[in-house]
């Protein structure tokens, strides 16, 4: 595992696809893959239909779905010439290709990514510096630096320095800096820092800081700071601090911090039981759940 034959000159157009097999080498249909050197479809048809051809992803990029994300997967990178290949929304199929790495996940995409690629590669990771840009593909992560942005697919991870933006797909998991942004999908987690908006969906929790605001979907947790807005979904927990506004869904509850002029305090209420569904609710100066007027402000 691991290995990256010799490759012989050549004046042909190279490319690169990535694609994975199950530990024995078999793929779909029960094709066996070799873990070095060239392989051919028997049975190749030109037509822009699945099946009949060698299929992967295109310099990594394309659908992550069709990645064996097992752990004991093996991680192919093969070489093609990319005037044979017939794309197919999402993969691209070929009738030769050469395999040129065998390995695991951050092996096979790091390879890629030497080898040329420069896009969202699935299972990937992607580091931008100083007001840098990272983008990875389903599965990959995406880190960038002061001010920067980070976007990963599917199941990735996406972190963004002071002032960056944050994205990652269903699964994903995104975390943003200072001032930043933090968009997480469904089931996800997002955290913005300081002044942050973080906004994670069916399932998710979202987290923000201090006078953030933070948005999780149905039966999400959102947690924004002080002088923050938290926004949770049908049976959902949503928790604002000092000065907050928090609304949650059918069955959801609230949690607001207030001061009574001595200590900080918290108010609880459940929907149903005193307080409604989809309506903003603040703490009075003792501590009652009222709700906020738009002449209230944030």
């Amino acid at each position: 595992m691991g290995s990256k034959p010799r490759k012989k000159p050549t004046t042909a157009p190279v490319a690169y696809m990535l694609r994975t097999c199950s530990a024995d080498g078999t793929s779909y249909g029960g094709f066996t893959w070799p873990e070095s050197g060239p392989v051919e479809a028997p049975d190749w048809d030109p037509s822009p239909q699945c099946g009949h051809g060698l299929h992967g992803l295109l310099w990594g990029e394309g659908d992550g779905r069709l990645i064996d994300w097992s752990e004991d997967a093996r991680w192919l990178v093969v070489e093609i010439d990319p005037r044979t290949a017939v794309d197919l929304c999402g993969k691209i199929k070929v009738p030769r290709a050469v395999v040129v790495y065998c390995g695991d996940r951050l092996g096979a995409t790091a390879d890629i990514c030497e080898r040329g690629a420069a896009g969202a590669v699935v299972g990937g990771t992607a580091t931008a510096g100083y007001r840098g840009t990272a983008t990875a593909g389903d599965g990959g992560t995406a880190t960038a630096g002061y001010r920067g942005t980070a976007k990963a697919g599917d199941r990735g991870t996406a972190t963004a320095g002071d002032g960056g933006t944050a994205t990652a797909g269903y699964y994903g998991t995104a975390t943003a800096g200072y001032y930043g942004t933090a968009t997480a999908g469904d089931r996800g987690t997002a955290t913005a820092g300081y002044h942050g908006t973080a906004t994670a969906g069916y399932y998710g929790t979202a987290t923000a800081g201090d006078r953030g605001t933070a948005t999780a979907g149905d039966r999400g947790t959102a947690t924004a700071g002080d002088g923050g807005t938290a926004t949770a979904g049908d049976g959902g927990t949503a928790t604002a601090g000092d000065r907050g506004t928090a609304t949650a869904g059918t069955r959801g509850e609230l949690h607001i911090r207030w001061h009574d002029g001595t200590r900080y305090r918290l108010a609880v209420g459940y929907v149903g039981e005193g307080i409604e569904a989809g309506v903003a609710y603040r703490c009075d100066d003792r501590g009652n759940l009222v709700k906020r007027e738009l002449t209230d402000g944030i």
